[in-house]
Order: structure tokens, then C-alpha cells, then sequence
């Protein structure tokens, strides 16, 4: 079921199953949100928990024992429950279920919030530990942007502006889209700029670090664009479907990274991951501002 929120300057649609957003739309009608089409990637927006990336063998252990889990975790092919609603806010949550713990033995609840403010959407994902152990969980966000957004535009007109200089790091993958366990420094253009080009993305995501936590995609100044600010998120993936001519890009703040390559992964050991105590609840929150 698609749920709708609005004020005088956005317009957003969010599924529940998987709290994806599947439209955010300025009140003149332009569109932002890339439109899902499965020619290029059919995804629109997912929202990564309780992993993200991909596992050795979409297998994982903790104390012991071997469990199987996806790429991107379930959460974004769950169906969630509309918790709290309003005109321009919306909250979906998604509970621990007999299909969950078979392949993440844990009792949690995950939340997300959905506030418009202005022409800004905030979102905040929160996880509460509802088991009597520790909770071990990556999270992100997958949002994919229409690129271009402006008739007359080219995807190669767009750049991204990081909000202030920076030296970020790249993490490198292997052939396999893992972890290498390589880093490499990633020199902006004059420290704040990255010019898109669909080559960048021939191997998969560029995922960097050590980048500053505003950063804004568009054509230049008077051009249709969004901005993210991910204060509290450590990682950027960058991507659009690798080695195509796609018409969009993913602009990905992660808390956590996918697994090393040829390590099967301990939750408990994996320092990446959020470790949550019992009765805890951990919140994240991120915006996405349209012009």
C-alpha cells in the first residue's frame, strides 16, 4: 500500500513494504526520486537492515552458529505497519516475525520516520533491542536520483558537492563486490567536487570515507538538485548499474560496510556493526533537501 505525505513544497509516496520511498515530487510537478525501472535497476529507494552489502557466501555466524542472509538484509522486501501518521509525517515499523529469526535470531523493532520540513525530508531510522542479548545490525540507505533532472541537462553535467574541502578515502572492492580490505585516497576536483560519469561505477559502487557529511547533486548553481547531510552516517556509496549508460545515480549513507571478501563474518567480531544492549534503541537521522 502506497501512503502520501505533503506540505506546500513536496510531495513523497512511501511504500510500506519495505518503507521504500517511491516518489518525491516538488510542487511544480519535477520529479526526484529515480522511477524503478528494472531495464536499469528496480530498485527505487531501499532501506538496508539489518546488513549491508553483501555477505561470503550470504552466510554469517554468531556464537557459533551459521545463519543465511541476503544481500541488503530482508528489510527492504518486509512488509512494515504504519505506526504514527499525519499529513506530512509518517512512521512505519517493522517487528521481529517466526521469518525474520531464521535468518537473524534476535527480537528488535525498526523504525522508519518520515518528517517533512520545508522542502527538506528527514528521516530517521531507529532500532530497539527487544532480546535479553546483544544486538549486532548494519543499516543505510539506498536512494537513487533521477540524473538528469532538467530537460536539456546530460547525465555528465552533474557533479557532487561536498559541503566543505575534504580528503576523502576510497574502500575498495574485489571482483566479487566485496571488501578487499584495500584503501585508497580519493582526490576531489579543488577538494569538494566529483564529476559524474557512468565509468566511474564499471566497478561497482565508489564507497568512500572520511568525506564530509553534506554533500549536493546537480548540474551547478540555478539547476535542479538534493542535497543530503548524513551527519551521523560514516560511509558513501556512489552507484548507478555498473557498466550501463543508467540515467540516475544512488547517493548511499551507510553506518556499517558489506563483508570482506572470502571472511565469513562473526557479527560479534565485525567492528563496523552497531552493537546495541538490551532495551536499547539507537536512532539515525538524515535528510534530503530538493531544489
Amino acid at each position: 500500500m502506497l501512503h502520501t505525505i505533503a506540505n506546500d513544497r513536496l510531495r513523497v509516496a512511501i511504500d510500506d513494504v519495505g518503507a521504500q520511498m517511491m516518489s518525491i515530487a516538488a510542487a511544480d510537478g519535477t520529479e526526484y526520486l529515480w522511477n524503478g525501472d528494472a531495464a536499469y535497476w528496480g530498485g527505487r529507494a531501499p532501506n538496508l537492515f539489518p546488513y549491508v552489502g553483501r555477505l561470503t557466501n550470504d552466510t554469517y555466524t554468531i556464537d557459533g552458529q551459521r545463519y543465511e542472509l541476503n544481500r541488503h538484509g530482508f528489510a527492504r522486501r518486509a512488509q512494515f505497519t504504519p505506526a504514527e501518521r499525519g499529513a506530512d509525517r509518517l512512521l512505519l515499523r517493522l517487528t521481529d516475525s517466526r521469518e525474520t529469526k531464521a535468518v537473524y535470531p534476535w527480537s528488535f523493532a525498526f523504525c522508519v520516520d518520515y518528517a517533512l520540513e520545508g522542502s527538506a525530508l528527514a528521516i530517521t531510522f531507529s532500532v530497539e533491542n527487544r532480546d535479553v542479548e546483544d544486538l549486532y545490525f548494519g543499516l543505510g540507505a539506498h536512494p537513487g536520483f533521477r540524473v538528469p533532472l532538467e530537460e536539456g541537462k546530460s547525465f555528465t553535467d552533474y557533479r557532487l558537492t561536498f559541503g566543505k574541502s575534504c580528503k576523502p578515502w576510497r574502500v575498495e572492492m574485489s571482483d566479487n563486490y566485496m571488501i578487499s580490505g584495500q584503501e585508497t585516497p580519493y582526490p576531489l576536483e579543488g577538494g569538494t567536487v566529483m564529476a559524474l560519469r557512468h565509468d566511474l561505477f564499471d566497478r561497482d559502487a565508489v564507497i568512500l570515507k572520511h568525506m564530509d557529511r553534506t554533500v549536493t547533486l546537480s548540474a551547478g548553481p540555478g539547476t535542479r538538485g538534493v542535497r543530503l547531510s548524513i551527519p551521523r552516517m560514516r560511509y558513501l556509496g556512489v552507484w548507478h548499474t555498473p557498466k550501463t549508460d543508467a540515467p540516475f545515480v544512488c547517493l548511499e549513507p551507510w553506518v556499517s560496510l558489506p563483508s570482506r571478501q572470502d571472511v565469513v563474518e562473526d557479527f560479534s567480531q565485525q567492528s563496523d556493526l552497531v552493537t546495541l544492549s538490551p532495551g536499547e534503541t539507537y536512532t539515525n537521522r538524515w535528510t534530503i533537501e530538493a531544489f
